[in-house]
């Protein structure tokens, strides 16, 4: 795969570590603004795809109740106080409770969280595992069909049939996925990279009422729900109005603004570390995201290194000028819907 260089830690006046990958920026009609390495490389998007099974729960039948249920489901949360009373609350209006989530059981993200839910006397449980409120929007969404519950993990399960169905959908992706299971239990398929950028895009233009809209709305209303206290994706969704974004396990991030200008990037070597960085680079150069968005000041952490408390270097984010892709034509169904919209994630 063709490669480039994403991100850089510098410390001192030496460079620590280099970060290779692939990063695509799609422009409103669809077509390329913006490649370093390879746009269409195939990769797994893990929690990156969580906003697409949502719009698959939706038309399955799940009913949220407020944007914040539904922004729970496209959510890898922090397991704070407020993630597990509205995963609750999602099963509870179906007629269930905790114990049918098969997702893989966990802490809280949220180090203060795990150490409140340690205390009093508890492990690891699926509820608490930041994909939770994923998986009680399958439950609803299985209830609402008539679908057997116990098995919604399984492969060939209708809901992760339709599952299957709506990522090819949205991602326009030509070739078959490869399919495996995520670290949550769920079936993980694989996407390209511009396929999952225009997923994104596809979600935040599309028409007021869609499954795709209500997700989008819901994702930019209630960013907290979808990530929680410290995490990038919330700060960043905070920042920019109507921003949609994700972040995914092993170093992927996709993301949208309301006019269609849609990104997605995977670190190679699968780090965290440089992700919030590359995101806020994405934001303030490629998608030109300046001025009044001083709020992405709240990534300015992503771009330090320390020593003994003190800043001694910079994550550096070299790709912002590489040479422009060319610019395939859009595909209709891409130009139609613009003209129309268990593991930590």
């Amino acid at each position: 795969m063709r490669a480039a260089v994403l991100a850089e830690i510098v410390r001192g006046d030496l460079v620590e570590s280099v970060h290779q990958g692939h990063l695509v920026v799609l422009r409103p009609d669809g077509t390329v603004a913006l490649v370093a390495g390879d746009a269409d490389a195939v990769v797994y998007p893990r929690s990156s795809l969580k906003p697409v099974q949502a719009v698959a729960s939706l038309r399955a039948g799940f009913a949220p109740r407020d944007d914040g249920e539904l922004a729970l489901a496209t959510a890898s949360h922090n397991g704070e106080p407020a993630h597990v009373a509205g995963v609750r609350a999602i099963l509870a209006a179906a007629g269930l409770d905790a114990g049918a989530l098969r997702n893989t059981p966990d802490l809280p993200l949220h180090a203060p969280a795990a150490l409140a839910w340690q205390v009093d006397g508890r492990g690891p449980e699926p509820v608490t595992q930041n994909c939770s409120g994923k998986h009680a929007a399958f439950l609803a969404a299985c209830v609402a069909s008539g679908w057997d519950t116990a098995t919604y993990l399984d492969r060939d399960h209708p809901l992760q049939r339709l599952a299957a169905d709506v990522v090819a959908e949205l991602t326009e992706d030509a070739a078959a996925p490869h399919v495996t299971v995520d670290g949550c239990g769920a079936p993980l398929f694989s996407t390209s990279l511009r396929g999952l950028a225009r997923a994104f895009q596809r979600i935040a233009t599309a028409p007021a009422g869609t499954p795709e809209a209500r997700v989008a709305a819901a994702m930019a209303a209630r960013p907290e729900m979808v990530a929680g206290t410290g995490r990038d994706a919330t700060a960043a969704m905070r920042a920019v109005p109507g921003l949609v974004a994700k972040d995914g396990a092993e170093g992927v991030y996709a993301g949208a603004l309301p006019d269609g200008t849609a990104f997605a990037f995977k670190v190679l070597d699968g780090a965290a570390r440089p992700r919030p960085a590359i995101l806020a680079a994405v934001l303030r150069s490629a998608l030109g995201v300046v001025g009044p968005h001083a709020g992405l000041d709240a990534l300015a952490d992503s771009w330090q290194v320390l020593g003994h408390g003190r800043v001694v270097g910079q994550v550096r984010v070299p790709f912002a000028a590489p040479a422009p892709a060319p610019a395939p034509a859009p595909s209709t169904s891409a130009s139609a819907s613009h003209g129309a919209g268990g593991t930590a994630a």
